[in-house]
């Protein structure tokens, strides 16, 4: 019997969880004389209040603990302890009672990938054991502990399999060896498959605390056009020994990398319902000997996106409150995001804060309830950064969209802009509401968007580099009265917008059109590989930006202009210099 948790303090702390340790029961394990106990002592000792036993393929390690406890209580009962054994017992209890101590394993999937299966305490080891062998792991090698058992489960059964039986589904060392992230192992629609789908809880990556756009959590933060999930990103020490090698420093021991999360209570429970929510800045890597992580610092660093903004006052003068509900309608009708209000946009100043943190949420809450049509669940909280209280504003991806306010001013987000939607964009989000059922269905599209003609579909099937994932091209035009009307395709989501003009467009549409209508493409001023090349490249509205050019098997010229490096894969890279 696991030992009974005394309920804690309701209100919210931070804590110290390490869920990728493990034993002697992995074969790989390096000090094979460490006892149980030593781990749960070097756990209280970094203090951590919640672990993990990860051992490869088995649940040897932690039924070996449950086991080593259950001797030393028969002999208790029986009265035949002796001094020794009551001091391990006592201390087993002392230690299981101050540390949490989950079951779990790091399970090896088809092509050698490893995920983290992690258990409530109530789960029995049977029950453990029953999953892995769903799982494919043979029935001899349950005990060996090994990474290799041969042939297994592919990952997205794997992910399913784990959640359904109650587990915490994470990504073991997502972007390094046997990782699900890892560059180049992976073909893009399998890694957005692996690390996107809706069974996978979180990803543990090597890097958590690294910064800037080549850090695994910025690639997985809702930004990018072709991962759209934001995912939760932690860290775990992956030890497979007590103490860091300090001969190999990659070899690391109990707690030397850990995650904080910000729980009401230390449980299970209360673990995958952080992991379960979209509230991101409830973990965060753990600095025993530094400042804490600080989200809000990190999130400007990265500037606005598709999936952030920062205001620095939420007054109705000057406009500043609606400014802020048009992102809250925007970010509904898009993918979800998080705005920040208290912070000026210019990254290098100090955060101003707001002067009644309780007054700004109720005015936001108040606004979004009363301006937002139809009604929508935002989470409104006050959260601190740099010594000032800032108001946080998370916006989930409607279900219901489109989203209005004032009930005819649907917005949209674009990058890092906030925009009023055209026609054909509203008709894209009624088409999204599964509520619009008796809508037609929009027309069968190519991977890029456009639909498919009968002179493309073979051609995208055989192999034709795919366009990139950012900026707009112009797919057609047609003047009319001595006004030329654009149909535009936005790369990032596919989504044709017809009846464009210049004097209507917004700013990258409108570079476009005017590139477009003034400069048409003369191929000997393209950079070619192949038949794809760059046209231009240069820094606009605050980001390098590419025009870069694709020449199809019938001699025709898609151009895609304003392209960012975040809309760059494949071929394209080695276009414009950005090899893999």
């Amino acid at each position: 019997m696991a030992a009974k948790r005394k309920p804690k303090d309701a209100q919210r702390q931070w804590r110290q969880v390490d869920l990728h340790l493990h034993t002697p029961a992995s074969a790989d394990f390096q000090e094979q004389d460490v006892t149980y106990l030593d781990i749960l002592q070097k756990a209280e000792m970094r203090g951590l209040d919640v672990v993990a036993f990860t051992d490869h393929n088995t649940i040897a390690g932690y039924a070996a603990m449950l086991a080593d406890v259950e001797q030393l209580e028969l002999l208790e009962r029986l009265g035949r302890l002796r001094p020794d054994e009551r001091r391990r017992l006592d201390e087993y209890r002392r230690l299981r009672q101050k540390v949490l101590v989950l079951p779990a394993f790091e399970f090896t999937a088809t092509f050698g990938f490893h995920i983290l299966g992690v258990f409530p305490e109530a789960v029995s080891v049977r029950e453990i054991e029953h999953i892995l062998l769903t799982l494919n792991i043979p029935a001899s090698k349950l005990d060996a502990g090994s990474g290799e058992v041969g042939a297994t489960t592919d990952v997205l059964t794997a992910y399913r399999v784990i959640d359904e039986a109650g587990g915490l589904v994470v990504a073991a060392h997502a972007n390094s060896t046997h990782g699900v992230a890892t560059i180049g192992a992976l073909s893009g629609q399998t890694k957005i498959a692996y690390t996107q789908d809706e069974h996978l809880h979180a990803l543990e990556v090597t890097d958590l605390e690294h910064k800037g756009r080549r850090a695994t959590s910025a690639f997985f933060n809702g930004s990018k056009p072709e991962y759209p999930r934001r995912m939760h990103c932690i860290q775990g020490s992956d030890s497979h020994r007590l103490v860091r090698d300090l001969k190999n420093a990659k070899n690391l021991g109990v707690g030397d990398r850990v995650t904080e999360v910000l729980l009401p209570e230390v449980s299970f429970r209360a673990l995958k319902e952080l992991f379960l929510s979209k509230d991101f800045a409830r973990s965060r890597p753990y600095r025993p000997t530094q400042a804490p992580f600080d989200h809000i610092r990190a999130a400007r660093e990265e500037g606005p996106n598709i999936v952030q903004s920062f205001h620095q006052g939420y007054s109705q003068r000057g406009g500043r409150l609606h400014t802020i509900i048009t992102d809250v309608c925007a970010f509904a009708n898009t993918n979800g995001g998080t705005i920040y209000v208290g912070l000026p946009k210019d990254t290098k100043a100090r955060a101003v804060g707001v002067d009644n943190a309780s007054k700004a949420v109720e005015t936001l809450r108040n606004a979004v309830q009363r301006m937002i049509t139809p009604s929508l669940d935002v989470s409104v909280d006050v959260q601190e950064t740099e010594g000032a209280k800032v108001v946080r504003l998370i916006v989930p991806r409607g279900a219901d969209v489109p989203y209005a306010i004032e009930d005819n001013k649907v917005y949209v987000r674009d990058e890092a802009e906030t925009n009023l939607a055209v026609r054909d964009e509203i008709v894209q989000l009624v088409r999204r509401n599964p509520k619009m059922a008796t809508l037609t269905p929009a027309p069968q599209a190519a991977p890029s968007g456009e639909p498919v003609r009968a002179s493309e579909a073979g051609a995208l099937a055989n192999g034709v580099v795919e366009p990139p994932r950012t900026g707009v091209e112009v797919v057609a035009t047609e003047e009319r009265g001595g006004i030329k009307y654009h149909t535009m395709r936005d790369l990032r989501n596919g989504s044709i917008v017809q009846n464009v003009t210049r004097k209507s467009a917004r700013k990258l549409w409108h570079y476009a059109i005017s590139q477009h209508e003034s400069q048409p493409v003369d191929m000997k001023q393209v950079a070619w590989r192949g038949d794809v090349g760059m046209l231009e490249g240069a820094k606009r509205a605050g980001k390098v930006r590419f025009d870069l050019v694709q020449r199809m098997s019938d001699g025709r010229l898609r151009v895609y202009y304003g392209v960012t490096e975040d809309g760059i894969h494949g071929e394209w890279k080695k276009v414009v210099g950005l090899e893999e």
